[in-house]
């Protein structure tokens, strides 16, 4: 199965000059198939915010890559993005789609099984991101919740399951085995150069697509 592939943004500190290698790395990413980019700068102020989700939208523009925002709903209205992403102690998914367009995208973050249970029943979710899956520099002294973990909810969820945490090419094997739509990662893109992630998501999509016969 070919997997969706979420790109979430590395942190960086606002100003142009950072904006700018971010939004070359979201060009390249999108051009080189990525499906959704999820901007994640919990430290921008909410104008520097807008303004990198607004270039990220430029951006992604004829390419399938959809730009979310991580949980600042007002900003993904204000810069014009595809979607939201919403952490798993935000507000119920169901309000957040009264206030937005048709077709706007809204994933969630869950943890655990009851979690992800919980949310489909309250409705007006597209995906679940479900982690940490194995260890993470981005999310230190998290417990890895393992495969099988992933694997239950993914068999319980009627919504696509993006898998997260430590999505890697020794790992990506056993994510595609768990019933996982795809996978959504920071590192895994972050430490290549934005013109080596054709090669960086090509490979990525050749491991996890357990059909095409990897060794």
């Amino acid at each position: 199965m070919c997997p969706v592939i979420c790109l979430i943004t590395p942190p960086t500190s606002p100003g142009p000059a950072a904006r700018g290698e971010l939004i070359d790395r979201v060009r390249a990413a999108a051009g080189a198939g990525v499906h959704l980019v999820q901007i994640r700068q919990p430290d921008f102020e909410g104008g520097e915010l807008t303004a990198l989700v607004h270039h990220a939208v430029a951006a992604v523009g004829g390419t399938r890559a959809r730009v979310l925002v991580n949980d600042r709903i007002d900003v993904a209205l204000a810069a014009g993005a595809h979607g939201v992403h919403l952490r798993g102690n935000s507000v119920p998914a169901a309000r957040v789609r009264r206030m937005v367009p048709s077709g706007f995208v809204i994933g969630r973050s869950v943890h655990s099984l009851d979690e992800a249970v919980r949310v489909i029943r309250e409705g007006s979710l597209d995906y679940l991101t479900f982690g940490t899956v194995f260890g993470t520099a981005s999310k230190p002294g998290a417990a890895p919740a393992g495969t099988e973990a992933l694997a239950t909810v993914c068999a319980a969820s009627p919504l696509p399951v993006l898998a997260i945490g430590g999505m890697n090419q020794e790992t990506l094997r056993a994510v595609g085995r768990t019933g996982a739509a795809g996978f959504a990662a920071i590192g895994l893109f972050a430490d290549a150069a934005p013109a080596t992630l054709q090669w960086v998501i090509r490979d990525s999509v050749r491991l996890f697509d357990t059909s095409a016969g990897v060794p």
